[in-house]
């Protein structure tokens, strides 16, 4: 339990931090415009609306400064390398960068309908100003541009003039109609079902980054929301002269029957922007240059359940653990990248990937190079990117789960293993590995069947069979295979998967699967890995958070799951 305390504890410290910082600029800048006395003629005009307003938009620069820094895979690489040796509590934070990603997408939506619902009333104001008669003080600063078409603060100077008419002709109020459009399409598209089931949807959607970050950038320039100048405040302090403007007579000699001047506020969204964009361009251009490093396609294999195995070379590739790549195949589309787990190991001469037929990509790319043509169809590869997955050698014991074509990161760990095992390295920290391997299907076993036999081989001929304990189990058949299992329980290996650990129908008991490690190493760190399901991930996270011990001494359970 201590550990899950720490680990959340700097999470729940990220995330204080992050919300104190929102909290922090709406209250400071909405009681700054919303006491200001250089706006005190601007709120005569629209009330509290202009706080509301201004407040939201501060924080929008704040948000729209962070969101492109979760995605920056190189950089996350980067300082996941260059933390290696830190504490793994501070490493896990980077693995948390996607669910940050969101939450400030969210902030985002949050903060850009208070700004336009804020802007509405806004507008709703100006127009209602600018026709009234009352001779109010708010019409008469509506009315100061027919003395001076340069001192108006007013934006609306005619009467036929509509909120919708400001709203899509003006360069705030397009662009601001734009920005929401963009914003709601790329969180729409976002969501698990879409991503899931329609990722081609949810790639080209994302894109539209491109035109919110151009529009946030111009938002401002037209400056329409305006203060008293300074040197303005100087000479007709509102305080002291805002009765004369409502009660101005031609032979005033008074000092305040000066009209104020005002200044627009300056557009300053490009100075949060800034680096964040550069920095990402440069992101980009790294990776586009990457990319198009010559990439070779060695061998092709085709597994059961319609997956396809890769096995590429690229020079200068050189890969961890547990890392993953972006795949791009020109003949099915220019713009399309996919993310893929690298099922090598770091020793081979190549790397590999392993593609389950789970959309409208992956079906196309498994029928192409099932064709068979003369010419093999050209890969390009972005990558390799860290994950959890390569902190699996910094414990002594690990339980690896994977679900489905989950396994792929632990297929590459499973193989470094066989050749540390192979090369007797004495270097390896991790003394037992416990893998469990949930599937649907009895095909799905086939995918990395040789490898745990060899595993299986290697292991006894080296005197440590005991270092590899895995447990396959099939979450869906038939009693014909139940039926068949049974009548063959007897045999030396199992009659679905060949092996000699027998396959277990149905799923694991994770609380007395938890409770059989913590007693088999009750002075241990723990690694549970997970490639899987996002329920599967709230077990095993609360069966870490159970089975640790508050004592430093005793065993703890350290949760790490694979995001890309």
């Amino acid at each position: 339990m201590g550990n899950w305390l720490v680990n959340h504890w700097f999470s729940a410290a990220v995330l204080a931090a992050w919300l104190g910082i929102n909290v922090f600029l709406f209250t400071y800048y909405f009681l700054f415009f919303d006491q200001d006395e250089r706006y005190y003629y601007t709120r005569a005009i629209l009330g509290s609306a202009l706080a509301w307003a201004r407040a939201s938009a501060k924080c929008l620069n704040f948000n729209s400064m962070l969101i492109l820094l979760p995605v920056c895979r190189n950089l996350l690489s980067f300082l996941r390398g260059t933390c290696s040796c830190c504490r793994r509590t501070l490493r896990k934070q980077l693995d948390h960068n996607l669910t940050f990603h969101k939450l400030v997408a969210y902030a985002l939506a949050l903060f850009t309908a208070v700004h336009t619902i804020a802007h509405l009333f806004n507008l709703e104001r100006y127009n209602d100003s600018q026709q009234a008669t009352d001779g109010s003080l708010a019409a008469v600063l509506s009315k100061m541009h027919l003395q001076n078409s340069n001192k108006w603060l007013n934006p609306i100077h005619s009467n036929q003039t509509t909120v919708e008419y400001v709203a899509f002709t003006t360069i705030p109020g397009l662009t601001g109609v734009i920005i929401t459009l963009a914003l709601i399409l790329m969180v729409t598209s976002s969501t698990e079902f879409i991503r899931r089931n329609y990722f081609e949807v949810f790639w080209y959607t994302h894109h539209l980054f491109i035109i919110y970050f151009a529009g946030l950038v111009i938002h401002g320039i037209a400056g329409l929301v305006r203060g008293q100048t300074e040197a303005s405040m100087e000479e007709v302090h509102p305080r002291r002269c805002a009765e004369y403007l409502v009660h101005n007579h031609k032979e005033c000699r008074h000092e305040c029957c000066k009209n104020p001047e005002f200044s627009s506020i300056p557009a300053e969204s490009w100075k949060w922007v800034l680096a964040p964009v550069l920095l990402y361009v440069f992101e980009r251009i790294l990776r586009v240059w990457r990319a198009r490093q010559k990439v070779v396609v060695t061998k092709v294999v085709m597994h059961p359940a319609r997956v396809l195995e890769l096995q590429m070379q690229k020079k200068g590739f050189r890969m961890e653990v547990g890392q993953y790549i972006f795949v791009n195949c020109p003949a099915i589309s220019l713009l399309e990248w996919h993310p893929f787990t690298l099922t090598s190991a770091p020793e081979e001469d190549f790397f590999s990937i392993h593609i389950r037929a789970a959309g409208d990509w992956t079906e196309r790319i498994i029928d192409t190079f099932q064709q068979q043509k003369p010419e093999m169809p050209r890969i390009e590869v972005d990558g390799p990117f860290g994950t959890a997955s390569e902190d699996v050698f910094q414990y002594e014991v690990a339980m690896l789960v994977g679900a489905g074509i989950g396994v792929t990161p632990f297929a590459s760990i499973l193989k470094s293993i066989w050749y540390k095992f192979q090369q007797a390295d004495q270097t390896l920290k991790t003394k037992k590995i416990y893998f469990y391997w949930l599937c649907r299907d009895t095909g799905a076993f086939a995918w990395f069947n040789d490898l745990l036999a060899s595993l299986e081989q290697k292991m006894a001929e080296s005197g440590k069979a005991d270092f590899l304990t895995y447990r396959l189990f099939l979450t869906g058949w038939d009693t014909s295979i139940a039926n068949n299992a049974a009548l063959h329980y007897d045999t030396a290996t199992d009659t679905v998967t060949g092996l000699r650990h027998k396959t277990i129908f149905g799923r694991p008991m994770w609380n007395a699967e938890f409770s059989a490690v913590a007693t088999a190493h009750p002075r241990s760190v723990v690694g549970v890995f997970l490639c899987g399901p996002g329920a599967l991930a709230k077990d095993l996270q609360k069966f870490c958070h159970q089975h640790s011990s508050l004592d430093p001494r005793k065993v703890k359970f350290y949760f790490n799951k694979e995001n890309f």
